[in-house]
C-alpha cells in the first residue's frame, strides 16, 4: 500500500477514493464524507459523545490527522480492511488511534459464520489473524458481523504502528432507525462491555492498549 498521502481540500478529492458506485446520495460514504469535510475537526455530534463519555482521555482530544478510505492490509487474501475514516488523535498526552465506520441504512454486512463459509485457506488465516489481535475465540464470534471484527482489528494495528496506547472503533450512524445497532450491541458484548447510542465504552486492554467502542447517532 502507498503510504504517501495528500490532503483532501474538497468533497471531490473524498470522491476519487471509491468506485463511482460507492458513491451516492443517501449512502454512507458520501453521506461521511460531507459531514466530516465540512467539520475539518470532529463533528460535533461526535465531539458530545467524548465529551459525555466523562472518559479523561476523550475529554480534550485534539485530531491530528484524518485518512479517508484508509486500508490497513491483513493477512490472508489481498483485500485489505478499508476503514472510511482512520484519524490519529491526541488525549491527555496520549495518542489515539481511531477508526470510522459510516453508516446510513446499511447493517454491516455478513456475520462471521456466514463470511467463512467457503473455509478457505485464506479465510482461516484472516479469521486466526483477527481472533488473535481481538482476543476472542471463534465459537463467540460467529454471530458478529466480520466487518465489525476487522475494523476494530484495524484500530489496534495502526496503535501499534503509531506506539499509541489508545485505540477506538466509532461507528457514526446516520440512520434514525438505528440500523445495524443491534449488531453492534452484541460485539460489545463479547468485551463484557455494554455499548449504547451516543455513548463510548471501554472494551479491554489488548497488549498494553486500551481497546473503545463508540457509537455516535447523527441527528
Amino acid at each position: 500500500m502507498n503510504k504517501i498521502f495528500v490532503p483532501a481540500k474538497t468533497i471531490e478529492d473524498w470522491k476519487q477514493l471509491l468506485p463511482p458506485e460507492h458513491w451516492k446520495d443517501g449512502f454512507s460514504a458520501k453521506t461521511l464524507a460531507l459531514c466530516w469535510n465540512e467539520a475539518v475537526d470532529f463533528p460535533e455530534s461526535v465531539r458530545n459523545v467524548f465529551k459525555n463519555s466523562e472518559i479523561d482521555l476523550f475529554q480534550n482530544v485534539e485530531l491530528l490527522f484524518a485518512f479517508p478510505e484508509y486500508k490497513v492490509p491483513l493477512p490472508g487474501g489481498v483485500r485489505p480492511s478499508q476503514n472510511d475514516i482512520f484519524i490519529l488523535a491526541k488525549g491527555n498526552c496520549q495518542l489515539i488511534s481511531i477508526t470510522v465506520e459510516g453508516k446510513v441504512s446499511e447493517g454491516f454486512g455478513d456475520t462471521v459464520n456466514k463470511w467463512r463459509a467457503n473455509n478457505s485457506k485464506e479465510e482461516r488465516q484472516r479469521l486466526k489473524f483477527l481472533l488473535k489481535k481481538l482476543q476472542l475465540t471463534e465459537d463467540r464470534v460467529l454471530p458478529i458481523p466480520y466487518q465489525l471484527l476487522h475494523r476494530t482489528a484495524s484500530a489496534i494495528i495502526e496503535a501499534e504502528n503509531f506506539g499509541a496506547k489508545n485505540a477506538l472503533m466509532l461507528v457514526h450512524s446516520f440512520s434514525q432507525n438505528d440500523e445495524g445497532f443491534d449488531h453492534y450491541w452484541q460485539f460489545s458484548r463479547l468485551f463484557n462491555s455494554d455499548g449504547k447510542i451516543n455513548s463510548l465504552v471501554f472494551a479491554k486492554n489488548i497488549r498494553g492498549i486500551d481497546l473503545y467502542l463508540g457509537w455516535v447517532k447523527e441527528v
